[in-house]
């Protein structure tokens, strides 16, 4: 009973998190303020939740075969390294002029491509899934190594940071989980077998996930409460240049696997470049940011309702822009 309200809640986040957001807005109204502030101890189990069942269900051999497509794969990453993340880092100067925070909050969501959500929605669009995979295991390791490193370049002079603590973070909340998660699939699928593995166990770990998106969506948006009760034209705000970054995003991706690719590579560019690893991001911010990590916070929390709506609305865009899935089946 469990296991099927969790998977019903993930198939649902396009409502899910909107309410997770009211719900975090009027808790940080109501509670008092210390004990909202101490909610940001949450983040990182929370974090850990989130990320540890999406690794259990990455099969890291995907790597060997999606290499063999290099020019797709490639052509994913140059545009989540060198297109994203120094338009996010514009328009965060452009729109937040005055607070660098929310600037940064714009450049942590762009830094880190790829999550559970891009294998998900390739799938639900019928991309390619090995392709999908290769994306979110490479994207997720790269963006992990390049995140400080682009912070300290692009944001150093503007915000405090201490680059150690940064480093330690995605260690933590990344690394960590993926070695565990590695483990513990071999695990299960030595002692279930790998039907048993694919059929039961793998569709539960993605629900595990969804908690922990909620959860620090939750502690975010209620650590920002008050700010947002005195300014709530705020949210416009940040809407506009997430907005704008998404829309390009989108318009790139598909522009790209249109003239470049067959329809599943071309639906897996799209995905592998406009999901970005909100929950990471998130956590980064509100623990290697002290106080301000919760400007930033916002901004990404207010992401996840543009990338979830917008993912589900692509999907039903994909067979009027890449064609149906017979004509690849048959072009083959």
């Amino acid at each position: 009973m469990m296991w099927k309200l969790l998977i019903s809640i993930n198939k649902k986040l396009v409502y899910a998190i909107p309410v997770m957001i009211a719900l975090g807005f009027l808790f940080g109204k109501v509670i008092d303020a210390q004990i909202v502030k101490q909610m940001k101890n949450l983040i990182v189990p929370l974090t850990f939740l989130m990320v540890y069942p999406m690794m259990v269900t990455l099969n890291i051999k995907h790597l060997q075969d999606g290499i063999k497509n290099v020019k797709l794969q490639v052509l994913t990453q140059l545009i989540n390294f060198l297109i994203i993340p120094f338009l996010a880092y514009g328009l965060g100067l452009w729109f937040f002029p005055d607070n660098h925070y929310m600037a940064l909050g714009l450049l942590l969501a762009a830094l880190l491509p790829t999550s559970g959500m891009t294998i998900s929605w390739t799938g639900f669009a019928k991309g390619n899934m090995g392709a999908a995979i290769n994306m979110t295991v490479i994207g997720l390791t790269l963006g992990s190594l390049a995140a400080p490193v682009y912070v300290k370049a692009l944001m150093g002079a503007k915000v405090d940071m201490d680059i150690v603590l940064v480093v330690k973070q995605i260690v933590y909340i990344v690394f960590i989980p993926m070695l565990l998660g590695y483990f513990t699939r071999s695990y299960f699928i030595k002692k279930y077998g790998p039907k048993e593995f694919k059929m039961t166990w793998a569709p539960r770990f993605p629900s595990l996930s969804t908690l922990g998106v909620l959860g620090i969506v939750f502690v975010a948006i209620a650590l920002k409460a008050e700010k947002l009760s005195q300014d709530p034209l705020i949210l416009w705000m940040i809407f506009k240049p997430l907005l704008i970054i998404y829309f390009v995003n989108y318009t790139l991706g598909t522009l790209v696997g249109k003239f470049l690719f067959k329809r599943g590579d071309a639906i897996a560019l799209v995905y592998g470049t406009v999901m970005r690893n909100l929950s990471i991001a998130l956590a980064i911010a509100i623990n290697a940011f002290g106080e301000h990590g919760a400007d930033a916070a916002l901004v990404i929390a207010v992401s996840y309702i543009i990338q979830v709506q917008s993912a589900a609305w692509y999907v039903k865009l994909t067979s009027k822009i890449f064609g149906p899935v017979e004509e690849e089946v048959l072009n083959q």
